[in-house]
């Protein structure tokens, strides 16, 4: 394979790291867990989720010949670059690993993860939805097990909507008046944000207008397609543009203590969210004592064709540097493969489960939410939203692609240019990152 490949990947080494992951063959003290049976084959994993060991601790009570070797490498990219490191030197990845749907082309062009048909793959597709399994597939092959989901809804302040005489909205027009109606009301703070730094959150939104910017199948990794300045896109943008022209909506960055403060105390009306976003809003400190959050279905470009997006996920993948291939892919497919080990993930962890024998239960349906004033925001949002979501592709250089959407948003925010223009310039430039790096682009 071209070796400019290397350089298209988004998630690239940050120089040295130590990698503190335990093989095979470590011994359980290198293990951030307990392991139960020590003469059964030891799968190491690398994994972010919260409360995972007690997951962690159960599947290894429950299996004699595999047991789980857990380390928390650091969330996100800090995980993905230690991998990256790995990667080039030949040696130091886990057997299993937690990654995002969305950087599985970053690693499987890198021949760094494992086509899983030859390993079980099959027997569990259908435990999954169509939609969750699409995002782990490349073509025919599989390069992971999905396990938790980010179907979107909208988490708004009943309280606030109530105070203003406001309506909850179906539609992206109706969400445009309510927040007209909200600063005509003068109230102190604003219906939402457009964070540009929140970049799958806003590819979701394009995608619910038809946005398929990528077409790549790893059985042809050296060709790709590239339609980032679509027509859908383009009205998406323009519409948030005109909201941030009219001072409807705010532009603060994500994730910032800032944006944290204002999510909680009033000035944000309505956070658009994926499924996790409960637990993510519900643990932020500083909340007003007399918010009433509620959770609704996502606003609809045509509510009698509604359009289910998806916003972040994530899946186990098997490393091709597992020694134990097979023993990894039991791992991958069962860590998180019974009812027990979903609960914790779901009451402990906040996670939105992909895996249909808990995602269909009425245990699953049915669950209350305290934050939420005892609504059961699963049946009356997330399910509907899960079920609908049919997939989505990602490029092998997803990052850079990212970060590129990143700019051209903030140049369309500050007034720097149209959003047709800014769109049409990052066509321009990942086309052109592409064929840099020995991509054919179709």
């Amino acid at each position: 394979m071209n070796t400019k490949f290397f350089a298209a990947l988004g998630v690239a080494a940050l120089g040295a790291v130590t990698l503190t992951a335990c093989s095979g063959n470590d011994s359980a003290e290198a293990c951030t867990n307990k392991i139960v049976n020590k003469d059964a084959t030891q799968v190491s994993v690398w994994a972010w989720y919260p409360a995972f060991e007690p997951v962690v601790d159960l599947f290894n009570q429950t299996h004699d010949d595999v047991q789980v070797c857990w380390t928390d490498a650091g969330v996100g990219d800090d995980e993905y670059s230690k991998f990256s490191t790995a990667i080039e030197a030949g040696s130091g990845a886990p057997d299993v690993i937690m990654l995002e749907a969305e950087v599985l082309p970053s690693f499987s062009i890198r021949d760094a993860l494992v086509d899983l048909t030859a390993y079980g793959a099959s027997d569990v597709a259908g435990d999954y939805p169509d939609g969750a399994w699409s995002d782990v597939k490349s073509g025919d092959a599989v390069y992971a097990i999905p396990v938790d989901g980010g179907p979107m809804g909208m988490l708004y302040r009943k309280d606030i909507f109530d105070k203003y005489g406001i309506a909850v909205p179906t539609t992206w027009a109706e969400f445009a008046d309510a927040a007209q109606a909200l600063k005509d009301a003068g109230a102190p703070g604003v219906l939402t944000d457009f964070p540009t730094n929140r970049r799958a959150y806003n590819q979701a939104l394009f995608a619910q207008a038809g946005s398929a910017p990528f077409v790549y199948d790893s059985a042809d990794p050296q060709t790709i397609s590239i339609e980032v300045n679509d027509q859908g896109s383009k009205d998406v943008l323009a519409y948030w543009a005109d909201l941030v022209d009219r001072g409807l909506v705010a532009t603060d960055d994500a994730s910032t203590a800032d944006y944290n403060t204002k999510m909680v105390d009033g000035t944000y009306a309505v956070y658009v969210a994926a499924a996790w976003g409960p637990g993510y809003l519900s643990e932020l400190s500083g909340a007003d004592a007399t918010a009433e959050w509620r959770a609704a279905p996502v606003p609809q470009w045509d509510a009698d064709n509604p359009v289910q997006i998806n916003w972040g996920g994530s899946a186990f993948a098997v490393t091709s540097q597992a020694s134990d291939k097979d023993a990894a892919a039991i791992v991958a497919k069962e860590i998180f493969g019974t009812e027990e080990a979903w609960k914790i993930g779901i009451e402990e962890a906040a996670l939105f489960p992909l895996w249909k024998p808990i995602l269909e239960s009425d245990y699953f349906a049915n669950l209350e939410y305290p934050f939420f004033d005892g609504q059961q925001i699963n049946k009356d949002v997330f399910l509907a939203a899960a079920a609908g979501y049919e997939g989505f592709t990602f490029s092998p250089f997803q990052n850079y692609a990212y970060d590129q959407l990143t700019e051209e948003l903030s140049a369309v925010t500050r007034g720097e240019k149209s959003s047709d223009q800014a769109l049409d310039d990052l066509q321009d430039t990942l086309v052109q990152y592409a064929n840099d790096q020995g991509f054919t682009v179709n």
